[in-house]
């Protein structure tokens, strides 16, 4: 009777590290870290450490460079922007306070872009089906920089929702975070000086940077409402190529027929 043969060290491990590493696994491990931030964020609320509880001992740029740190980590936790810019402004003034805020809104969604390619995309992209989700899908992979500026520039599109969809596109990491760059700026900036300026409401850099705030929105509707026709509008039916006709062979000649 033949002995068995005996399996190869590390088989096991090997078959748990490929259950670990499938998509599906990875998506479900996304899936529990962004529950388990977002449960934190209910509980703690960070917003309030940085805006009131933030430690006195810390000044200068190094308190600006944890601020940012802390900013990115909390936007990538479901944490709202507009809390973490007003409290930016209100702790550093408009220009500390714009470039620690700036600086994490890259961070943040340098992070969640990296969660969201890693972990979700090779799971999530099987299930971009239907006319919205390919279009989306299909206009941030082949213009992601244009796109991203344009997302961030109008408020409205969640910032979580809008890393994790580019995220699971085809979009290159330089144009996401250039563009999130550029395109956060101006409400950001509009959001700091509120905060910095919160102790005089009718400052006029209250007034301009609220005033800012609402149109900015009001933009932002209006250009979604013009572009909802484009999204419900059906995808072009593109008309069948014409088969090639078949070549006609000459017909073989016969021994001895005339010519």
């Amino acid at each position: 009777m033949l002995a068995p043969v005996p399996r190869p060290p590390g088989s096991v491990a090997l078959r748990c590290s490929r259950a670990l590493l499938a998509p599906r696994a990875r998506l479900s491990m996304l899936a529990l870290l962004l529950l388990s931030a977002a449960a934190l964020v209910v509980l703690y609320e960070p917003q309030r450490l940085l805006s009131s509880g933030w430690p006195q001992q810390t000044s200068g740029a190094g308190a600006v460079m944890l601020f940012g740190l802390a900013y990115g980590v909390c936007t990538a936790a479901f944490v709202p922007r507009p809390v973490l810019n007003l409290a930016a402004g209100a702790l550093f003034g408009s220009a500390f306070g714009l470039t620690a805020a700036i600086a994490g809104t890259v961070l943040g969604a340098g992070i969640s872009f990296t969660l969201g390619r890693y972990l979700g995309q090779d799971a999530l992209r099987p299930m971009l089906r239907g006319r919205w989700l390919t279009a989306a899908d299909g206009q941030l992979s082949r213009h992601g920089f244009r796109s991203m500026l344009a997302i961030r520039l109008f408020p409205g599109v969640p910032f979580a929702a809008a890393n994790y969809c580019a995220a699971v596109s085809r979009m290159g990491y330089v144009p996401f975070l250039v563009a999130t760059a550029l395109g956060s700026l101006p409400n950001t900036a509009a959001y700091v000086v509120a905060g910095a300026q919160a102790g005089e409401p009718g400052s006029p850099a209250f007034l301009f940077s609220a005033g800012f705030i609402a149109l900015s929105g009001l933009a932002a509707a209006v250009v979604a409402w013009r572009k909802r026709h484009h999204l419900r509008a059906p995808a072009p039916a593109v008309a069948p190529k014409p088969e090639p006709e078949p070549e006609s062979k000459p017909e073989p000649e016969t021994v001895g027929s005339p010519r």
